[in-house]
């Protein structure tokens, strides 16, 4: 655990010294999931600073989704299981703060679906191809942009959580959140909708045998095909060459 010492503290704001408190105790493994933390009080003595600032940095770490905090008898705050949405949140601010562009990012989501989808070849069940195939059957009745985009991603996260990777099914979702609105505007812009969305599903139809086939090469080249000639066609990313196929 880390322990404060006067030398630590010096720069610090005493919301930020009960931080590295609580985050020292995750990290070692001292604070898991489900985990009661000890009461206000108690660390606002244990650490030498106020009861304010305890909860200033309880404030923090629940909108990082790290606690979840609940009033009642035995309830209190504890440490949150890991959540999808709070990786894709902090992911997303990051990277709105950051240099990082659309090249940057259609890079990132194609390194990491092609992993993505080679997983799910090699690791695909009877449960996982049904809600594949399910996402796929409910992109070919719908029309609406919104709508399809939802299906869209469900469908690449899903692909994510058939690998058995939930921190790339996290990743995949922060990514393709932080391009969401790019997506929708350039969607509902194309002089023709339907034609793209049909070549959308054509895609993700291809994908899916790949997956189903247990194909893990031709999933990866499949999905990377796939996301480049969306973008293209979107104008959302350079015109960035697919790299040598396996």
């Amino acid at each position: 655990m880390w322990c404060v010492t006067p030398a630590e503290r010096s720069g610090l704001h005493a919301y930020e010294v009960v931080l590295k408190h609580i985050e020292a105790g995750i990290l070692a493994g001292t604070h898991r999931p489900g985990d009661q933390l000890p009461p206000e009080r108690d660390l606002a003595v244990q650490l030498a600073v106020s009861r304010s600032a305890v909860r200033e940095a309880m404030r923090v770490l629940q909108t990082q989704g790290l606690i979840t905090s609940s009033t009642g008898p035995g309830r209190g705050t504890r440490i949150a299981p890991a959540r999808g949405d709070a990786l894709a949140r902090i992911f997303q601010l990051h990277l709105a703060l950051s240099d990082a562009g659309t090249d940057d990012l259609t890079e990132t989501r194609v390194a990491l679906e092609r992993s993505s989808a080679a997983l799910a070849a090699r690791r695909t069940n009877a449960r996982s191809l049904r809600k594949l195939r399910a996402l796929v059957a409910g992109m070919e009745e719908v029309e609406p942009v919104d709508e399809f985009n939802d299906l869209d991603t469900a469908f690449h996260v899903q692909i994510a959580r058939t690998g058995q990777s939930e921190l790339i099914a996290d990743l995949t979702v922060a990514i393709r959140q932080a391009v969401r609105e790019a997506i929708r505007t350039a969607s509902a812009s194309l002089p023709d909708w339907p034609q793209h969305r049909a070549e959308l599903l054509h895609e993700h139809q291809q994908i899916l045998s790949a997956i189903e086939a247990g194909d893990s090469a031709a999933a990866a080249n499949l999905v990377e095909q796939h996301i480049r000639r969306a973008y293209s066609t979107l104008g959302i990313a350079g015109p960035a060459e697919a790299r040598d196929q396996d």
